[in-house]
C-alpha cells in the first residue's frame, strides 16, 4: 500500500508538473502576441485533463500510470514535436512518438477487452491469444484512423501533418503496428502463463479494484 501511494504521488506530479509547463507557454506566447499557438496549446492542455474528467464524469478510475503516460505523451507529441520543432529537429522523433502509441493503445486495448472478458453480465471467456489480437488490431485500427484524419486535414486545410506524404504515412503505421505487436506478444505471455509478474496486470488489478461496480452485476 506504501509502494502504491509513492508511486501515485510520483506520476501525479509528473503529470502536474507537464500541466504546469504547458500553462507557463500559454501565458509566455500570450505575452509574445502569438495568439494562435497560444490557443492550440490552451487546447492540449485541456485535452491532458481529459483523463481526469472522464474519470469523474462517468465514475471511472483511470490507472494513475496510464495517465501519467497519456499526459507524457501529449507533451512530447503536439508541444515539443509541433511548437518546439522536434520533428523538423529530429527525424526518429515521429517514429518514437508513433511507437510509443502503439504501447499505448495496445494497453488500452487490454484494459478494454479485459472488462468485456470478466464482465458479469457479459457471457465471454476470452482466449488469451484472442485477447491478445483484439489489442494489436485496436491499436493498429486507431493509429489507421488517426493517418487519414492527417490526410483529411492537409487536403481540407493546407497543412502538413503527414510531412513527406506517402512515406511518413507508411513509416507511422510500420512503427504504430510494431508498438502494437510488442504489447500484444508481452500481454498474451503474460495472460497464457499469469503466475509471473507483468506491469499491466498490475495496471489491470488497480483497475478492478477501484470500479468493483464494472465486474458485478446490477
Amino acid at each position: 500500500m506504501k509502494t502504491e501511494s509513492i508511486n501515485k504521488i510520483v506520476h501525479r506530479r509528473i503529470a502536474i508538473t507537464l500541466k504546469l509547463v504547458l500553462a507557463l507557454g500559454v501565458l509566455l506566447l500570450l505575452l509574445q502576441g502569438r495568439y494562435q499557438p497560444a490557443l492550440e496549446v490552451t487546447v492540449i492542455l485541456l485535452v491532458t485533463m481529459l483523463p481526469l474528467f472522464l474519470g469523474n464524469r462517468f465514475q471511472v478510475h483511470i490507472p494513475y500510470e496510464f495517465e501519467s503516460l497519456a499526459v507524457i505523451f501529449l507533451f512530447m507529441a503536439l508541444f515539443m514535436g509541433e511548437f518546439q520543432g522536434y520533428y523538423v529537429r529530429y527525424w526518429w522523433w515521429d517514429a518514437l512518438l508513433h511507437t510509443g502509441s502503439g504501447l499505448l493503445l495496445g494497453i488500452l486495448g487490454f484494459l478494454l477487452v479485459f472488462v468485456m472478458n470478466e464482465k458479469k453480465e457479459v457471457q465471454l471467456e476470452l482466449h488469451p491469444k484472442f485477447m491478445a489480437l483484439f489489442a494489436f488490431m485496436f491499436a493498429v485500427g486507431i493509429g489507421a484512423l488517426w493517418e487519414i484524419f492527417e490526410y483529411a486535414m492537409d487536403q481540407l486545410f493546407g497543412l502538413n501533418m503527414q510531412k513527406s506524404g506517402l512515406q511518413d504515412t507508411m513509416w507511422d503505421l510500420i512503427v504504430d503496428t510494431a508498438g502494437a505487436l510488442v504489447i500484444s506478444v508481452l500481454g498474451w505471455a503474460y495472460f497464457r502463463n499469469p503466475s509471473g509478474h507483468f506491469f499491466l496486470k498490475d495496471w489491470i488489478d488497480i483497475f478492478i479494484e477501484k470500479n468493483p461496480r464494472l465486474f458485478t452485476k446490477d
